[in-house]
């Protein structure tokens, strides 16, 4: 078959490599039919993320067509259409009873490289770094499905695949981010970050009862879909957003802060210069621009919440400020069997149609120019869906 490798910074490339097969009773081979570019694996292409082995296959946001199944797999059967959660996870274990399946002690098979560096392990994610458990992603034509008794979600008949590819990831990441603000009537919440994940935090904001949101980016074209998803738009290099945000909400701040944009954020500030200097000398891993802002503009007793990826250690990280206003931090990797068959319920009832932000549709074999697309935000770039 074909699939994306990665073979090192900025370098992907589209080979033949050998088909998947069942390994475990409780497997499934899935036919990919969409398969997506996630901002998460721009942390890769980038190569921040450590762990990567030369020829290791991309992707973790991906639907298709089951067809093959282990022998306990008894849920789905060959010729079912299902999305699959970009964590793995076993169903079983201590965390995966709590719903809490992004912590799947069982999933990830080299937990020991986790350890190491994070104290315990999390669950093994699909397409990202050996650390994460060295599974083959999904930016390919097939895929192994481990625990695919318990991850895949089927797809009703009738329902086209870019309107529930994204439930795969981005849904349900923006969707936690503001379940995660614990949103109450009349509430204010600002968003930082308008790619796909803070898009959808916009609209699960919503969703979920927030009287405003607040949108901050640079990017015209984001901010755009986040006005037409009912934000108010700060454009951060044409306005201060803490000026901003103070004035809109009266003086005390937004009641709930979304970081959307994870360990290489941009910014105008002398912090987010410093930022961009000690990654590019090899002297700090994540550019946290976007946190410290949204930690300094929070209201005191607010929550700050954290869907954008980290993956190391955070230089002039504000503790002081958080301590003193009495932040509530709630942050992670998506429990995405948690949300799986309450958001496509939404789909299905045409509350939300997630492929509004879809502005590239591209061949698999054309992955690589995507990748720089996407990154490099040509042609008003927001997502990217890959057919197979």
């Amino acid at each position: 078959m074909k699939a994306l490798c990665w073979y090192g910074k900025t370098d992907v490339r589209v080979e033949d490599v050998p088909d998947p097969k069942i390994l475990n009773p409780r497997d499934a081979v899935v036919r990919i039919t969409r398969t997506a570019i996630c901002g998460s694996d721009l942390h890769l292409y980038d190569g921040f993320i450590p762990t990567m082995q030369k020829g290791d296959i991309l992707g973790h946001e991906f639907m298709g067509e089951v067809v093959e199944t282990g022998a306990s797999v008894t849920n789905l059967k060959v010729g079912d259409r299902v999305v699959v959660p970009f964590p793995i996870a076993c169903g079983e274990c201590f965390f995966c009873r709590r719903g809490l399946f992004s912590a799947c002690d069982n999933s990830n098979p080299n937990a020991w490289m986790q350890e190491k560096l994070y104290g315990f392990s999390g669950a093994g994610l699909f397409g990202y770094s050996h650390m994460m458990g060295g599974y083959a992603g999904g930016q390919a034509e097939y895929a192994r499905v481990p625990f695919a008794d318990v991850g895949p979600v089927k797809i009703p008949d009738g329902l086209d695949d870019e309107k529930v590819l994204f439930l795969s990831d981005i849904f349900p990441t923006g969707y936690m981010a503001a379940e995660n603000c614990q949103i109450q009537p009349g509430d204010t919440v600002a968003v930082w970050g308008c790619g796909p994940v803070g898009l959808f935090a916009i609209k699960s904001a919503f969703l979920l009862g927030a009287e405003r949101v607040v949108a901050i980016d640079r990017f015209p074209e984001r901010l755009r879909l986040a006005a037409e998803s009912g934000a108010i738009t700060i454009n951060y290099t044409e306005a201060d957003v803490y000026d901003e945000l103070t004035a809109l909400t009266g003086g005390i701040g937004p009641d709930s802060c979304i970081d959307a944009v994870g360990l290489e954020a941009h910014g105008t500030s002398i912090g987010a210069i410093y930022d961009k200097v000690k990654t590019l000398m090899f002297l700090a891993t994540d550019r946290s621009t976007a946190l410290r802002e949204a930690i300094l503009c929070c209201r005191k007793g607010g929550t700050v919440s954290i869907p954008g990826v980290y993956g190391g250690l955070l230089d002039k990280f504000p503790f002081g400020a958080a301590f003193d206003k009495g932040l509530t931090f709630k942050m992670g990797q998506t429990h995405v069997q948690r949300y799986l068959r309450p958001l496509l319920e939404h789909v299905v009832r045409g509350e939300i149609d997630p492929s509004f932000l879809i502005t590239h549709r591209m061949r698999l074999e054309d992955a690589p120019e995507a990748y720089k697309i996407f990154r490099d935000k040509q042609d008003d770039c927001i997502k990217v869906v890959l057919k197979p």
